[in-house]
């Protein structure tokens, strides 16, 4: 249950949903009673994440800084199960959808160099483009708003997730989708748009994705432990992923690097989040002009490559991430200095819900430790009025309930179904996935849609089947 001073977060994970400033504002007045100190926060954050570990099965790293310097640096859990090897500050870990804000830096830093503009047509950067993509600008991609179909969305996206893909190969999958809505007429995320950015980078660059972002972003920044992710480097202190099968933890399934690209294939630490969050307070990598650019918010309050909204009455810039073994989140309270960061090796881990409720206690406010869920049996009859198809107002993914074995199934778009447990007769959760649903019904008691709840987003569904 949200309290009143969290604003509600948008999807947060690559694949579980699909993913998260402004020209500052001046703050608002904050609260007159005085903030928790170090060692109060401290307290806090410890019996939380307590709680975290034993009820959610949270395994991973967070941090939460002041004014650049560590309140909170931790590991929780395993970085490796069947090794016994803990997670700590330095461990590495793939980032998700936190990678659109680092390809957003790049096309930016590209601007200054005057190698491209983000009001340039796409099709001035990628040969052979249809028709219906002639009027995509950059920042069109930059901010969700081209219409282009979301390729993780895909029906046969889960079969074809192991298998490496092209620039030439993504651009010839999406040239012939017909576009969501007309191109800038309103916000809908899609991995689609920073893929192709990807491919812009490396062409008026004349250098890989990687390498760009290495020479001119993570060496600048002294960020050491991040990078593009590949399964056949050897990367120190890399974390394995993990998911949740009835109840317990399984390796994840395999995804190919190549498909994620400039959407969500960066790996990185909280310490080196740090580093990033320090670096964008100075000129290091573009001028504050280019700065208040990014951070300037488009339709739905998403700059480039971040949400920008309001929480404690206070300015927040974040995003979340979400990839096949992790979750992980980002949040920045610009006119504070504070920083909270939470990376997990559990797929569908609540990482933005963690965010949020840390962020909670730093300033604080109100927030809930996690607790133990009771469950109840429902009758047949009324989970039968459950079965059938939703779509999510955004992203628009169907997410399906079935019935097998007296046993209450969800799956979400092109993903594994996941068991169902029962709060109430309207309430289900999962144990597997940390996500959320509550149907809702007619006056004649007939199911017409719920609400999805995941790591801090809360999404309405309408029945279409």
């Amino acid at each position: 249950m949200l309290n009143k001073n969290n604003a509600v977060r948008r999807p947060t994970a690559f694949v579980a949903l699909c993913l998260f400033f402004a020209q500052y504002v001046p703050a608002q007045t904050p609260p007159a009673l005085p903030l928790p100190s170090a060692q109060q926060i401290t307290a806090k954050v410890e019996e939380y994440m307590n709680a975290a570990v034993s009820i959610e099965n949270f395994s991973g790293a967070i941090l939460i800084a002041r004014d650049g310097k560590p309140i909170v640096s931790k590991g929780y859990a395993m970085a490796n199960i069947e090794h016994a090897v803990p997670n700590t500050p330095q461990t590495v870990f793939r980032l998700g959808s936190i990678t659109k804000q680092f390809t957003a830096m790049a096309i930016v830093m590209l601007q200054e160099q005057g190698k491209l503009n983000v009001n340039d047509p796409i099709c001035k950067h990628l040969a052979e483009c249809p028709a219906a993509w002639q009027p995509i600008t950059v920042k069109n991609l930059l901010t969700h708003t081209a219409g282009l179909s979301n390729y993780t969305g895909f029906p046969d996206f889960a079969k074809t997730a192991s298998l490496p893909v092209t620039n030439a190969d993504m651009f010839v999958l999406l040239k012939d989708k017909p576009l969501d809505f007309p191109v800038g007429e309103k916000y809908a995320y899609s991995n689609s748009g920073y893929f192709l950015l990807g491919t812009i980078i490396e062409r008026v660059s004349g250098k890989t994705y990687a390498d760009f972002l290495q020479e001119k972003i993570f060496t600048p920044l002294g960020m050491k432990q991040s990078g593009y992710d590949s399964p056949t480097r050897i990367i120190k202190n890399r974390a394995s992923g993990y998911a949740r099968q009835g109840g317990e933890f399984v390796n994840a399934a395999y995804m190919d690097m190549s498909i994620p690209y400039a959407a969500g294939a960066l790996y990185s630490t909280t310490e080196d989040m740090l580093a990033w969050d320090q670096g964008l307070y100075t000129e290091k990598l573009v001028s504050r002009k280019s700065l208040a650019e990014i951070f300037t918010p488009f339709k739905s309050n998403y700059g480039y490559g971040w949400n920008i909204d309001k929480k404690f009455d206070r300015n927040q810039i974040s995003h979340g991430g979400g990839i096949y073994g992790f979750a992980t989140d980002l949040i920045r309270f610009p006119d504070d200095k504070i920083t909270v960061v939470v990376l997990s090796n559990v797929q569908s881990a609540p990482a933005g819900k963690i965010a949020g409720d840390l962020s909670a206690i730093v300033f604080g406010a109100d927030y809930q430790i996690p607790k133990q869920r009771a469950e109840i049996t429902v009758e047949r009859k009324v989970l039968e009025k459950h079965i059938g198809d939703y779509e999510l107002s955004a992203p628009k993914i169907v997410l399906s309930f079935t019935l097998e074995d007296g046993k209450f199934f969800g799956n979400l778009g092109s993903q594994s179904k996941f068991q169902l447990s029962a709060e109430s007769d309207r309430v289900f959760f999962s144990k597997d996935v940390n996500l959320q649903v509550t149907f809702n019904r007619d006056a004649q008691g007939q199911t017409t849609g719920l609400t999805f709840s995941q790591g801090g987003a809360v999404i309405p569904a309408r029945k279409i089947k």
